[in-house]
């Protein structure tokens, strides 16, 4: 049997009930984390307006599906659009370090939009947001991932496409034939560049939103008696062969339903690039146990690995002069230097990409590539920070940052950071409310009543939208 047969079939097979209760509880936790994101970036991302216009332009605007956060209904396809784009938005969602992706944004958007379409239950949703999940995963560590990037691949919209079409599909209940047949199909549109980095485009955000449509269609067409391509992912012009030069296809199988790569995705607690966390963490810690001042800072070094210094790290000129959101998610100066001068990294740090104490220190700020680090990954996102100030120097290596698998948020850390981003919108009641109910998803009869508790009860979020 194929690699692509053997993801197939293990999707169709999957049950809420079968899984161990570890599992669950974590896709639990990555659901509420991705809705939190959802309902804040519906809101404040500078390109929702732009994708919530573009919706409604295509007619997209007129359904009975929901987008979190947002009190319109939309088509099916345009739910898991716009819930996959804004939960990317803020570059706050999930992340899978050995993978080098963001699991939970094209997969849980896409498995709720098909949910939303048959009426289906919380706990067949989530049995297919697991599914999704080690699809998403195991396809990018076959590639592998840093064979991905460096042909400008965005593994998270590339490897995302694969594990939407299986959740959808799980979903809708299709047999195995019919998973494989939708990764057939939505093998045709698995695209996602990193050209985003050279300008700060708004792309990252899109290519992961249209994954989860893509995934989504396809498994609809399926549905509807379509015909996917076989050996999808390791066929000779399937997408192994085609997006990676040396893939082992074997990997995305090995110890699979034995090994559950949901439960080695992270939580990301700043909204930046997760190569810079282990950095922030280090710099917080250095200025907390030594009373650090930003105007006795000379110098500062970020150690990263390769993979770290080609998105927050390189060209040195441009991240120590971002100029836009998207520039300071990418900019390990900047991460480092907004820490170190407000003794925290959260999303209305980027209101300060023009403060002056923070300027003066991006230009101190270096970035390496540290064969230490490079040593621990991809096991672990790691970083190292040495600060020289008052004539002393302070250095921290920060092996697991905050968030990952072995240092994991608590349920009252995940709803902290659900509360940050969502009590603006949604008001405390409401906010809290919609945590109870993502946390019992599957308890939930009928998917749809999620999305419609984070409907917004200030009109005024709303103005001119």
């Amino acid at each position: 049997m194929g690699v692509t047969a053997q993801l197939s079939e293990f999707t169709a097979g999957i049950r809420l009930d079968r899984l161990p209760p570890e599992v669950v509880q974590r896709a639990r936790f990555l659901v509420l984390d991705l809705v939190g994101n959802i309902v804040r970036a519906r809101h404040d991302a500078e390109s929702t307006s732009s994708f919530l216009a573009a919706a409604r332009a295509m007619g997209m605007a007129a359904g009975n599906s929901g987008v979190f956060g947002d009190a319109s209904r939309y088509t099916p396809a345009g739910a898991a659009f716009l819930n996959g784009a804004l939960a990317h938005s803020l570059d706050f969602d999930d992340t899978h370090a050995a993978g080098s992706l963001h699991p939970g944004a094209p997969v849980i958007p896409a498995a709720l939009a098909a949910g939303e379409m048959v009426g289906a239950s919380g706990a067949d949703v989530l049995a297919a947001i697991v599914a999704g999940y080690e699809v998403t995963c195991r396809v990018a560590l076959a590639l592998p991932a840093g064979e991905h990037y460096d042909r400008g691949y965005h593994p998270t919209a590339t490897c995302g496409a694969f594990g939407a079409a299986a959740a959808a599909a799980r979903v809708f209940g299709l047999d195995a034939d019919g998973v494989a047949n939708a990764m057939g199909t939505v093998l045709s549109q698995a695209a996602g560049s990193l050209q985003f980095l050279a300008n700060g485009a708004w792309t990252k955000r899109f290519q992961v939103g249209w994954a989860a449509c893509n995934g989504l269609m396809a498994a609809t067409l399926v549905r509807e008696g379509f015909k996917g391509a076989s050996e999808a992912l390791e066929g000779k012009h399937g997408f192994m062969r085609a997006y990676a030069p040396n893939p082992t296809p074997e990997r995305a199988v090995e110890r699979l339903g034995e090994v559950w790569e949901l439960m080695n995705t992270a939580v990301k607690p700043y909204p930046s690039c997760r190569y810079g966390h282990a950095g922030i963490d280090a710099a917080l810690a250095l200025r907390a146990a030594n009373d650090i001042k930003p105007e006795d800072i000379t110098a500062i070094r970020l150690g990263l690995p390769k993979s770290g210094m080609l998105l927050v790290g390189a060209p040195a000129e441009k991240k120590a002069d971002p100029q836009n959101v998207v520039d300071g998610q990418f900019s390990g100066p900047f991460v480092i230097s907004a820490a170190l001068a407000t003794g925290k990294m959260g999303w209305d740090s980027y209101t300060l990409l023009q403060d002056p104490t923070i300027r003066s220190l991006l230009p101190k700020v270096t970035c390496a590539f540290d064969p230490e680090i490079e040593a621990e990954f991809p096991t672990n996102m790691s970083g190292k920070v040495t600060i020289e100030a008052a004539g002393k120097r302070f250095e921290q290596k920060v092996v697991v940052p905050k968030g990952e698998p072995s240092n994991f948020l608590s349920e009252a850390e995940l709803r902290a950071k659900f509360a940050g981003l969502t009590d603006a919108v949604l008001g405390t009641e409401r906010a809290a409310a919609l945590a109870d109910a993502v946390l019992a998803i599957d308890t939930t009869a009928d998917v749809s009543s999620l999305v419609r508790l984070s409907t917004p009860l200030m009109a005024a979020r709303l103005a001119g939208e």
